[in-house]
């Protein structure tokens, strides 16, 4: 069941140095707590690893040492090329992480061997035979990979993982890394390192839901696929190699979200969270990790973000203020790890101490938000023990635990003062409620009325009455007779 927190992505690895993403990263820890965290550019410039004659691994330590006092470890990508490894200029993304080939491949194992042999050396073999190391990321782009060469990047795998290997046989190594649309990718890749013998312990791909960007005026408008799209992704590689030598091996989604752009607004939004519940939920299904991406807005593949609010990717915004989408793995993070029921609206679990938890969330029966119904309703009945329960429901919807809404009320401030960062960050807070409900037959019942776009947890827990015989409400509360 723990799938959806193995891993979460970032942005670039060299903004694990600010202060305002360390800050972000240590609320996700301590309301989440995923276990990986995946982003690119480890071989970037701004890192500064590439430093002939000699390799510079300064950055590089000030940022795993944060990850690790986080209690979170990193699952490495090995990328973008070094500008004096590159055999070409070409870039990508505002901070311009090169995407050729290298111009020398034993240089480039030099590089790969120096890294690694410096991570163990550091933080001990047995700690970095658990960060899995994946190999570029979407090859099959030409945007990413330069003229999107599979030939190249098949030399690329082979060289890295060979290399790897040689420092240790029990690192953890995969590929391809690749997006949506080129699937095919993955079977040629196969093929590739089945024939060859090339090393793999996992393949990687990525999943995203969304149609070509429209750029407007506030960002990037996109259509949707049903979320089961989603899980579609997470299942193919599994069917795609069902049947061959690589049959079996883990598979991990290091990239999905809805969209794949860092500005559209859907990310912002309530339905967003509605949307991803079942994939988030039930994802574990069909893959061994998936990592959303990604767990703050400090994200600059497009340039630094010119609002608070502007679409981006993140679970939290800058300033740390929470997104109803941060809330629904903040929920997960709450639940139980022994499953009770599960249908196409809700997960109920359960756990040693007899606490039921309940996940539920309003149906998107459409892709389009404005269609989304008004009210959906689930009656449950669960098994718990003793003859009461209480009841602690957190709800976030359109209207509550929506700072996104708050923020537009607010006059949509470009930069908030400290006092509205504050408000921002209390609208944030999921709406509580709670009550004591008996229990029949050892069954509690209950309906459970959610609103449009509503994400809501259910914490139920037996009542162990520790009231004194000598206590008198009536009295206390000033009560006449």
């Amino acid at each position: 069941m723990s799938a959806w927190r193995a891993c979460v992505g970032t942005g670039r690895m060299e903004l694990a140095l600010r202060r305002d993403y360390q800050e972000s990263l240590a609320l996700v820890q301590r309301e989440i707590g995923f276990r990986h965290i995946r982003g690119h550019g480890i071989f970037a410039d701004g890192m500064g690893i590439h430093r002939p004659p000699r390799t510079s691994f300064t950055y590089l330590d000030q940022v795993v040492d944060a990850y690790l006092e986080l209690g979170i470890r990193p699952f490495l990508e090995l990328g973008f090329m070094p500008s004096e490894l590159a055999s070409g200029d070409q870039t990508v993304f505002w901070w311009r992480g090169n995407v050729t080939p290298p111009r020398s491949y034993q240089e480039w194992a030099e590089l790969v061997r120096a890294t690694i042999t410096h991570l163990i050396d550091r933080y001990g073999l047995d700690e970095v035979r658990g960060w899995p190391i994946e190999v570029w990321n979407e090859p099959n782009l030409p945007q990413f990979w330069q003229n999107a060469d599979a030939g190249a990047y098949h030399r690329l795998y082979q060289v890295t993982a060979s290399t790897i290997k040689e420092v240790d046989a029990e690192l953890q190594v995969g590929g391809p890394a690749i997006s949506p649309g080129s699937d095919e990718w993955l079977e040629t890749f196969a093929e590739f390192v089945i024939s060859r013998g090339v090393p793999i312990d996992f393949v990687s791909r990525h999943a995203y839901s969304s149609g070509p960007a429209q750029h407007v005026p506030f960002g990037t408008y996109q259509t949707l696929d049903p979320a089961s799209r989603l899980l579609d992704q997470f299942g193919l590689p599994r069917k795609q190699l069902a049947g061959t030598p690589l049959a079996g091996l883990p598979v991990h989604i290091t990239e999905f979200n809805s969209s794949y752009r860092p500005d559209n607004p859907i990310h912002d939004t309530a339905f967003h969270a509605a949307y991803l519940a079942p994939v988030v939920a039930f994802g574990g299904d069909f893959a061994d990790s998936f990592a959303y991406w990604t767990f703050c807005d400090m994200f600059e593949e497009e340039g630094v973000p010119t609002a608070l609010f502007h679409g981006g990717f993140g679970l939290l915004t800058h300033r740390q203020i929470k997104k109803p989408t941060f809330h629904l793995y903040a929920f997960l993070a709450r639940m139980g790890d022994r499953p009770l029921s599960r249908a196409d609206d809700h997960l109920a679990t359960t756990d040693s101490t007899g606490r039921v938890t309940v996940l539920a969330w309003a149906p998107v029966d459409h892709v389009d938000m404005r269609r989304s119904p008004q009210r959906h309703t689930i009656r449950l009945s669960l098994p718990v023990s003793g003859p009461e329960v209480f009841l602690l429901r957190s709800s976030v919807d359109d209207e509550r635990g929506n700072a996104w809404t708050a923020w537009r009320e607010m006059g949509q401030p470009v930069s908030p003062l400290p006092r509205q960062l504050d408000m921002l960050r209390e609208c944030a807070e999921p709406a509580r409620s709670h009550a004591r409900l008996p229990v029949m037959n050892g069954q509690v019942t209950l309906d459970v009325p959610l609103a449009r776009h509503e994400v809501t947890l259910l914490e139920i827990t037996p009542v162990v009455s520790e009231v004194p015989p000598w206590w008198d409400e009536s009295r206390l509360l000033g009560a006449t007779s």
